[in-house]
């Protein structure tokens, strides 16, 4: 199913043994749209070199979750109070470099995203028992998401909350901006960017997948679209009140002409 990145806010991260903290964002990689991590508030403080008390935050992989009650806003993980406190510090100011996943990924013993050829290393999934079987074939069948052509010292990690209220730029003009992020909450896969496109046809939203990104110009906060306005501005509305269908999104993608991503998601690892 479908969820809302922004729903996400507030949640409670409960381990084996209590609660770690609430959830304030989320990271994803801007090679394959993928949430990485959920950023943590602990509700404790730590000192940093400068010698000021903030807030500690802390990441906590998809790998780790077990459940999510989304009614109850909360999601058990396989984490350890004393995991989660003695875990790397991270600094929501600076980007999240690529030693600090290899420090983090070590600490927890996880094998690393970028290690494999599937969306989460070896595996379609963050962790090994979370979607459905796959038979020998499917897991033969593997999307190339070529880490090894990246720089491997940038991680490529964006925050939601910074992506969010980015323009969006269609192939003739702008349309709208970043409203919210539709995840696939198996595979913690972004499916689509919600659009609010209030300044140009007010009250409409729209969504916008991954695969039509064009570019992400990250200096000017502005994402581009390989489509066009009125194409847009004719696609079947979202109402964020209901949920996601599968008719919906067939009427979505066949609006664009677009190959549908369930159709291939074995093929794609995903």
């Amino acid at each position: 199913m479908l969820r809302s990145v922004k729903h996400l806010d507030g949640f409670r991260i409960r381990a084996t043994d209590g609660d770690i903290g609430t959830v304030t964002e989320c990271y994803f990689d801007d090679v394959s749209f993928t949430v990485r991590y959920v950023v943590v508030d602990t509700g404790t403080k730590r000192m940093t070199h400068e010698g000021w008390l903030v807030d500690r935050k802390v990441l906590v992989s998809p790998i780790a979750v077990r459940a999510i009650d989304w009614d109850d806003k909360r999601i058990e993980a396989a984490l350890t109070k004393t995991q989660v406190e003695k875990s790397p510090n991270i600094d929501t100011e600076k980007p999240v470099s690529r030693q600090h996943e290899i420090a983090y990924y070590g600490y927890y013993g996880y094998a690393p995203y970028w290690a494999g050829s599937y969306l989460w290393g070896a595996y379609p999934y963050p962790y090994a028992g979370s979607g459905p079987a796959l038979s020998a074939v499917e897991l033969e069948r593997k999307r190339r998401w070529n880490w090894e052509t990246k720089d491997r010292q940038d991680p490529h990690l964006r925050s939601s909350r910074e992506v969010t209220g980015y323009h969006i730029h269609a192939t003739d003009g702008d349309i709208g901006h970043v409203e919210d992020f539709l995840v696939d909450d198996v595979s913690w896969a972004i499916r689509y960017m919600v659009v609010d496109t209030i300044n140009w046809w007010p009250g409409k939203k729209v969504l916008v997948a991954p695969e039509w990104i064009e570019r992400v110009d990250w200096d000017k906060s502005m994402v581009h679209v390989h489509l066009g306005r009125e194409k847009i501005r004719t696609s079947p509305e979202y109402d964020p009140a209901r949920p996601i269908e599968r008719a919906y999104e067939t009427r979505l993608y066949g609006h664009y002409a677009q190959p549908c991503y369930w159709d291939e998601w074995h093929d794609k690892g995903i």
